[in-house]
């Protein structure tokens, strides 16, 4: 067969096309890159406190990827796994988040926040909270929860949904107690400004840990031209507001298109040590 220029072209094309399919629906939905961040004086065998971040799974199966997640996260043993919102976007997908919580230890201390989809699925908060609370995680609705590990304390405040509840940073922080590590967790990025001009002056804050934006689920090269509402100016990774830091992780699964192009599933791994 003669290959002429429109022949070569069209086959490019096609080929480019497929690659990007593959990529798209499979290659970066399917493949979980681990992101570790050594944060103040912590490094790889000094640090305090070893906390993990899963976000947006948006539970369809608990597939061998899944599975191998949970085996990784037993492996490195968090002091705390934290999950910041969207588990599940059904009422009738909550028997998944019991089966993939079932893979982790469950002397893993965990705790959780609802995402836009929990509420916009009509989950049960009641139920969620059960399925949560059977596997040693507590789920902060505008609330503060401290823990001790050794001789050290951490702080999680957790906020309600920004688009699907009502996030009331001012609530959540009057359980607060002063600790040696303080934590926000946030499933909507946009709320981070309002976060910001109540805690600065008043509370220390290590960091902020969103979800939500699944780094745009479509990137291209940086820009991501689908974003949902709530995400404000972030996309993927670190940003500064004011003094205080945000991470936004880009999570592990999908919603509406079950795709994602340029921007990789990911779970977060944090070293902290003042």
């Amino acid at each position: 067969m003669s290959w002429t220029r429109r022949k070569f072209i069209n086959a490019s094309l096609l080929g480019g096309a497929s690659l990007i399919a593959l990529d798209a629906f499979f290659l970066e939905k399917y493949f979980i890159e681990q992101k570790e961040y050594y944060l103040g004086k912590a490094t790889k065998d000094n640090f305090d406190l070893k906390i993990i971040q899963l976000t947006d799974l948006h539970l369809n199966s608990v597939n061998a990827q899944l599975k191998k997640l949970a085996a990784t996260i037993n492996q490195l043993k968090p002091n705390v796994l934290v999950i910041t919102g969207d588990s599940v976007d059904k009422a009738g997908k909550l028997y998944l988040l019991d089966h993939f919580l079932k893979l982790i230890d469950k002397n893993i201390p965990k705790v959780a926040i609802l995402g836009n989809w929990e509420y916009w699925g009509q989950v049960n908060t009641i139920d969620l909270m059960a399925i949560y609370s059977n596997h040693n995680c507590e789920l902060l609705i505008n609330n503060s929860l401290q823990w001790v590990f050794g001789n050290k304390t951490i702080s999680f405040t957790g906020l309600d949904d920004l688009l699907g509840g009502n996030a009331d940073i001012e609530q959540a922080l009057k359980n607060y107690k002063e600790s040696d590590y303080h934590i926000v967790l946030n499933h909507c990025p946009a709320y981070t400004e309002t976060i910001v001009k109540h805690i600065e002056g008043k509370h220390k804050v290590d960091f902020i840990l969103s979800g939500h934006t699944h780094g745009g689920q479509f990137n291209l090269f940086g820009f991501a031209p689908f974003l949902p509402r709530g995400c404000g100016r972030f996309i993927s990774g670190w940003y500064r507001e004011g003094e205080t830091a945000l991470y936004v992780s880009k999570g592990i699964g999908t919603s509406v298109i079950p795709a994602r192009f340029m921007s990789r599933a990911e779970f977060t791994v944090f070293h902290l040590k003042h």
